[in-house]
């Protein structure tokens, strides 16, 4: 528990040395935010209530690196209520029910209400969150919860009716060039008085790689900054594209504790399984879990393998992946180990084709590069009058009245027509659905007109 220091001082203590440069350059006003305008513009009902200090209950979801923390303190500048702010990962119960003891006695005695900001509120377990219930029902709190996990599924139930959700989404390319170049030129808490030229697409490269991550976007910044030895006319340094890349691998392996194993590691599991070796297959996964390995990583790349490398040659791979993702989730490890370990292994051994991975990247390419045909009039809806006289869906012919189950009619644009994207192999049950498949065309050319 902490209360954020007071705007001005805050201000002053940001342009201190040491200070990151992302934390320097968090913005002090919605003049300086970039991105979010959808909440956050001129006379959007958040913003409305923030500057008016009309602040209800609210929930801030989105990425990191989006806003939220900063909002919350724009927040705590604007407002005339007490401000508490927690961090779920180090805040325990005892310190929320202080808090909240302190709250009520505040209204009671003061009239005077408290805003919590609770960062991460998704590492709150249940029995947390409810300690929070009683004052948003009495009115002594108004709170504020920041996520980046879905509210639905990561916050209670009841506190989320009362709370307002705002999604905040990860900011585009431009916005975070934006803030980039605020930075370097910002003589008071940027980079403004230091000597630096920046190469032509550096910006453009460190934003592809944040992600929408501003945080993540400063950081690389002043890790480039930093490398950028070699002087240029006037004794400016120069940041240039090769710089920034070696910025990107320097970060990438210190993202895990096992450093460069993390991607080798990963991408033997994947050849393990792909190959059909069990045993290759589960040593691996144990080598990332023993490692400290997030688990909920490691579920979500099996859950991506069960549907590029099994997909239908075993349709049940997808629903072990989803069900080994559940359980890691629900009973976490150690106890979740056999459960990665179990769908591991059933990938492995399960028959494999990536039919539907390659369909959908050739129907994504046909989509991206074609013309976007209009849906053919004969598979529309008709609901109303205008549309039936308009031709929508003439001449549809309904599957089900047709002696095999198939009509003899083209659902592709006519400029796509005979296209073949899915070519089932014939491993598994894709053999079964490619012989399905080839009854299915036999059927449509014997109801074609002679």
């Amino acid at each position: 528990m902490s209360l954020f220091d007071d705007p001005d001082t805050a201000r002053s203590s940001r342009s201190t040395a040491g200070t990151p440069l992302a934390e320097r350059m968090r913005p002090a006003s919605f003049d300086e935010f970039v991105g979010q305008e959808d909440v956050l513009a001129p006379g959007k009902p958040l913003r409305e209530a923030i500057e008016r200090d009309r602040l209800q209950s609210i929930i801030l979801w989105g990425p990191p690196g989006t806003g939220k923390t900063t909002l919350a303190r724009l927040v705590a500048k604007a407002t005339k209520a007490q401000f508490v702010s927690f961090s779920a990962v180090l805040a325990g119960i005892k310190e929320i029910r202080d808090v909240m003891a302190t709250a009520e006695e505040s209204r009671r005695k003061l009239g005077r209400r408290t805003i919590v900001f609770v960062d991460e509120i998704h590492r709150f377990n249940k029995s947390q969150q409810d300690a929070f219930l009683p004052r948003v029902e009495a009115g002594d709190i108004v709170l504020i919860g920041a996520t980046t996990e879905n509210p639905s599924f990561e916050v209670n139930a009841a506190l989320l009716s009362r709370s307002k959700v705002f999604i905040l989404r990860a900011l585009t390319e431009e916005e975070i060039v934006r803030i980039l170049e605020r930075a370097l030129t910002d003589p008071v808490r940027g980079l403004g008085t230091e000597p630096i030229q920046v190469d032509e697409g550096v910006y453009q490269a460190i934003a592809r790689y944040s992600n929408g991550d501003a945080r993540a976007a400063l950081n690389l910044l002043e890790l480039s900054t930093a490398g950028a030895t070699s002087p240029v006319a006037g004794g400016s340094k120069r940041v240039e594209l090769s710089l920034v890349q070696q910025a990107v691998q320097r970060r990438a392996l210190l993202y895990d504790k096992t450093g460069e194993e993390h991607y080798n590691i990963i991408s033997a599991l994947h050849k393990s399984m792909r190959n059909s070796d069990p045993d290759a297959a589960v040593y691996w996964l144990a080598r990332m879990v023993e490692a400290g390995e997030d688990p909920l990583y490691i579920a979500r790349r099996l859950v991506r393998f069960a549907s590029e490398d099994v997909g239908n040659a075993d349709p049940q791979a997808l629903t072990v992946a989803i069900a080994a993702k559940d359980a890691v989730h629900f009973i976490g490890l150690p106890e979740g180990n056999t459960a990665l370990a179990q769908c591991a292994i059933y990938l492995a051994t399960a028959p494999k084709s990536n039919a539907v991975y390659v369909a959908y990247n050739e129907a994504a390419e046909d989509a991206l590069r074609q013309v976007a045909d209009p849906v053919p009039l004969h598979i529309r809806n008709a609901p109303t009058r205008l549309m039936k006289e308009l031709n929508y869906g003439k001449d549809y012919k309904y599957a089900h009245n047709e002696p095999d189950g198939i009509a003899d009619m083209d659902c592709l644009p006519a400029s796509l027509e005979g296209r073949n994207y899915y070519r089932p192999t014939n491993r598994g049950f894709e053999d079964t659905i490619r012989k399905r498949i080839e009854d299915w065309k036999k059927a449509r050319r014997t109801h074609e007109p002679t």
